[in-house]
């Protein structure tokens, strides 16, 4: 089991950055795929972005893409998104998430296991 605990959101204006962090704790980061998920007000939760067990393979939804990076460093046990070109759709809650696999190279998009509570970011126009 892993704990995923959520840091560095907050207000931002349109344009600017912002770089949330996710403390992972429990289990080691190597036997788990991460993910970042957005959920805005009245919307279902959305995939943002995912890495591999290793990091060396990314996705993204094609809205982000070009504007956010997730980056992982195991051995510090965090997982990064950096936000650039923040927009009002951006706006959400962003909940870390992590799933179990023996595969090292897959990016999963769904069916994690474990989550954070999540922290909110408010792009303001």
């Amino acid at each position: 089991q892993v704990r995923l605990v959520e840091s560095g959101g907050g207000l931002v204006q349109a344009g600017g950055s912002l770089r949330l962090s996710c403390a992972v704790s429990g289990d080691s980061p190597s036997n788990y795929g991460m993910g970042w998920f957005r959920q805005a007000p009245g919307k279902e939760r959305e995939f943002v972005a995912g890495i591999s067990v290793y990091g060396r393979h990314a996705d993204y939804v094609d809205s982000v893409l070009g504007r956010f990076t997730i980056s992982r460093d195991n051995a510090k046990r965090t997982v990064v998104l950096q936000m650039n070109r923040l927009n009002a759709e951006d706006t959400a809650v962003y909940y870390c998430a992590a799933k179990s696999t023996t595969f090292g190279h897959f990016v999963f998009r769904n069916e994690y296991d474990y989550w954070g509570q999540g922290t909110q970011v408010t792009v303001s126009s």
